[in-house]
């Protein structure tokens, strides 16, 4: 629609007397159309980001993510731990932990440890939850893991809204991305 209207506005730009187009007046037309598709794709991220913004501050739960490595590079254990800031409980769901190369992805659902799985998980108002992850288990599963840089864990709440995610780089990379 929005498309139709700009051709149709055009028209006298594209309805002279003259045998072929104009490099000018097609740059014209890509520039705009592009400046277009910029601005619906930056207002549609602005919306999801307002969004969990929003559901963050005024619902009441505010969880704080801290990630501890045992080492500086190269770490072998992790330790996540969850605090409630909040003044609600929180029903919290399985932690997703994702290895991440600059290209590609692995994302993995955390259950427990010792073979107790634990999750869902209730977090009350001031309450701490520690986890410790080790890796070595992920790089057995796959020897390609060892070379992604990046982990990040990502608790979402039961019914599915994210409330948080925290980062570390496990080994030196050129650019932080």
């Amino acid at each position: 629609m929005v498309l139709s209207g700009f051709l149709l506005l055009s028209k006298n730009i594209f309805a002279q007397n003259e045998i072929g187009p104009e490099g000018g007046k097609l740059l014209v037309v890509l520039v705009a159309t592009l400046l277009l598709g910029l601005v619906i794709f930056i207002l549609v991220r602005a919306k999801s980001v307002l969004q969990s913004i929003n559901t963050a501050l005024f619902s009441g739960k505010r969880l704080r993510i801290d990630i501890e490595k045992d080492r500086k590079y190269y770490a072998d254990n992790l330790q996540l731990v969850v605090k409630n800031k909040g003044n609600k409980d929180v029903d919290m769901d399985q932690p997703l932990l994702v290895f991440d190369n600059f290209w590609f992805k692995r994302k993995f659902k955390l259950k427990g440890t010792n073979n107790y799985h634990f999750y869902p998980l209730i977090l009350g108002k001031g309450d701490t939850h520690t986890l410790q992850i080790e890796l070595d288990r992920f790089y057995n599963h796959d020897k390609q893991l060892k070379k992604y840089p990046k982990i990040k864990v990502i608790i979402f709440e039961r019914e599915g809204r994210r409330l948080g995610s925290k980062s570390v780089y496990l080994r030196k990379t050129l650019v932080k991305f």
